[in-house]
């Protein structure tokens, strides 16, 4: 694994309404790893997530990919970007009025000009490395959410991009449907050699997956690292999140 990063994440601050989510935060993700970023409810994560691919833009600092500055970036400059980083939404975001073959040739449609030859074989390629064999022609309301899930990442991976993030991956999925994500987010990283960031308070997935994991926790990562350093971590709040225990301001 290469030790230089694909992203930089330098001072950036994000705030709304006066309340400071992310307060002036510095991180590296490196090319080829599997970066964890967790936290209790309510504490950044997501916000922290899309600066990534500019979904949201910070108030102040800055965020670099592959070398170039691209928080500042026209939404025209980007799009080139966004070929290179795909997203996996927490609710799948599907389009409910189009087919499953229509939902994964969307970003090919957009980015690509592919014959129709080619079109389905980028299609039913993509489908076939997340498991899922002759569904095109279904609508997103006849899918599982594991399924959906599914779909929505080979559509994220459809472009062959550099890096994914994933925003609350296994969010509402029973355990053996949440395992067989953690094993796609492992086989995408192995098979297409893609970086990936994942948001997720879910321990069992952030283990299995995460080469180095960062904890959020007052706009600030108080813990990057691997998780035997994350085991020896003297970090009181790090501690009380792995261990399972309940924050007070968690408890309605």
């Amino acid at each position: 694994m290469e030790t230089t990063p694909l992203f930089a994440v330098r001072a950036l601050s994000k705030s709304y309404g006066g309340r400071t989510v992310l307060a002036s935060l510095d991180f590296d993700v490196r090319r080829g790893e599997c970066f964890i970023i967790m936290g209790r409810s309510g504490s950044g994560k997501s916000v922290a997530l899309r600066q990534l691919n500019v979904l949201e833009r910070p108030d102040s600092g800055s965020v670099t990919f592959d070398g170039a500055v691209i928080s500042h970036l026209t939404e025209k400059a980007l799009k080139p970007i966004r070929k290179r980083v795909a997203m996996l939404f927490q609710g799948a975001a599907l389009f409910d009025s189009m087919t499953v073959f229509d939902n994964v040739a969307f970003p090919l449609r957009e980015h690509l000009d592919l014959s129709r030859a080619d079109l389905e074989q980028r299609v039913k390629k993509h489908l076939a490395l997340v498991g899922l064999v002759d569904i095109e022609e279904k609508m997103p309301a006849a899918l599982s959410g594991g399924m959906k899930k599914r779909v929505a990442l080979a559509r994220s991976i459809a472009l062959d991009p550099e890096a994914v993030l994933f925003d609350e991956p296994t969010t509402g999925l029973d355990p053996r449907t949440s395992a067989t994500i953690a094993r796609l987010i492992q086989a995408t990283q192995e098979k297409l050699g893609v970086t990936s960031v994942v948001v997720t308070h879910d321990l069992v997935l952030a283990r299995r997956v995460g080469d180095r994991v960062a904890f959020l926790h007052d706009g600030t990562f108080r813990f990057v690292g691997t998780w035997d350093e994350a085991g020896h971590s003297s970090d009181r709040e790090l501690g009380k999140f792995l261990a399972g225990e309940e924050d007070i301001d968690d408890v309605e």
